[in-house]
């Protein structure tokens, strides 16, 4: 099948696979603001707190094993490109949700990352059984540009919504503008409604 044939597959739902806007790549640009953080396993935190009965704070190999999971899925880049069939391999975040019980009220969630970087993301939408925090794309460790050691997959909706390098996340009762947010990004981000910018 050609690369043309394949841009024009559609979801199972009947919709495009390709989003509007979008072009298909074959490698992964790398895209981020700042310098990539330097870190160390051995220091390595994940931190939870905000709407939860109480904070809790996870090594790397605390973390690693709340459970592991393999996943397909495409991603949709904001400044236009796409990528498909990405295995991934890491920790549900639905795993992470049943180990720290967050309170009822919470409903979304400012995901915090090495290097200062924040997004707010529904928690509804975290909760889908395809969206984890993967160290690992297509069979290897992620590169640090990529956000080695870790960093969160959320394919349904823009990729700046898949933070690199998460060092933990806030749960909360209302929405907040992450970074880019803050600076004109569309709250939500779904690639299908081109929700680019507010």
């Amino acid at each position: 099948m050609s690369r043309t044939d394949i841009s024009r597959e559609l979801r199972p739902d009947g919709k495009p696979r390709l989003p509007p806007g979008q072009r298909l790549v074959k490698d992964w640009p790398v895209l981020h603001y700042g310098s990539i953080p330097r870190l160390d396993l051995k220091t390595w935190r994940f931190h939870v707190w905000g709407l939860v009965p109480e904070e809790k704070t996870f090594t790397w190999e605390e973390f690693n094993a709340l459970g592991q999971v393999r996943t397909v899925s495409d991603i949709h880049c904001v400044t236009s490109w796409s990528k498909f069939d990405n295995e991934w391999e890491g920790v549900p975040f639905r795993a992470v949700y049943e180990a720290v019980k967050p309170l009822p009220e919470a409903k979304y969630v400012m995901v915090h990352c090495y290097g200062g970087y924040t997004t707010n993301i529904p928690l509804e939408d975290l909760l889908r059984d395809d969206v984890l925090f993967a160290h690992s794309h297509n069979g290897q460790p992620l590169t640090p540009e990529h956000g080695w050691p870790m960093r969160l997959v959320v394919p349904h909706l823009y990729f700046w919504k898949s933070a690199k390098w998460v060092g933990g996340l806030q749960f909360l009762a209302h929405d907040r503008p992450g970074f880019w947010e803050t600076y004109g990004y569309h709250m939500y981000g779904d690639p299908w409604k081109e929700q680019r910018y507010a």
